[in-house]
């Protein structure tokens, strides 16, 4: 996984006034904890630090205020829920070679058995433990072929070498459903149907 630099500021004004000024400015509210020590709060670049939560458990070199890097990654996002724009942003404090649990993607590639069944994600992440600097940003499940009534458990799930699974290795993630048969209409119903369209038609005619 790559570093990703990224500029921050000590800020000491708080408050929902203060949060919507940092906003005005381009700029995301954020707070840094973890290792025991007391929170940081700062600032980052809205656009930049956007761009870099485009990657999941992306890994922040943060530069604060030109005195020191720090590495972090996302804990917790607030998003607008119309627009879509960063409001706030927990993260974690995380040293080289210091292993960490994160929550990692899964997705499926391929295609399904003929017949139209249905592919139900019931888990969209696996939970596991890697090293802080090697998080994996995904996983990949193919379900080439698969019929309906089959499964692919956690355990299933090929993991990157220095990586290990949290999530119970019997834990379903996807499995693939029935399709569902459209039920024919009841003869009563279709009867009911053509003697109201001859009786429109008689009508019709007269």
């Amino acid at each position: 996984m790559s570093e990703v630099k990224i500029a921050a500021s000590v800020r000491s004004e708080f408050g929902k006034g203060a949060a919507r000024k940092i906003r005005r400015d381009n700029k995301v509210p954020v707070v840094l904890y973890g290792h025991g020590t007391d929170p940081v709060h700062l600032t980052l670049p809205g656009h930049e630090l956007l761009l870099a939560l485009r990657t999941p458990n992306v890994l922040l070199a943060l530069d604060i205020d030109g005195k020191g890097q720090e590495l972090a990654i996302p804990k917790a996002v607030q998003r607008d829920p119309l627009k879509g724009f960063l409001e706030h942003v927990d993260l974690i404090l995380v040293k080289r070679g210091e292993k960490v649990t994160v929550e990692v993607p899964v997705q499926a590639e391929g295609e399904l058995a003929a017949g139209g069944n249905l592919l139900e994600h019931v888990l969209n992440t696996l939970s596991v433990e890697a090293e802080a600097t090697h998080l994996p940003e995904s996983f990949s499940v193919s379900v080439e072929g698969l019929e309906a009534g089959a499964s692919v458990l956690a355990k299933d799930i090929e993991l990157p070498k220095g990586t290990t699974l949290v999530t119970d290795a019997d834990a379903v993630v996807l499995q693939v459903l029935a399709a569902q048969a459209e039920e024919p209409a009841a003869e009563g119903t279709e009867a009911a149907e053509g003697e109201a369209v001859e009786a429109a038609a008689e009508g019709d005619e007269a």
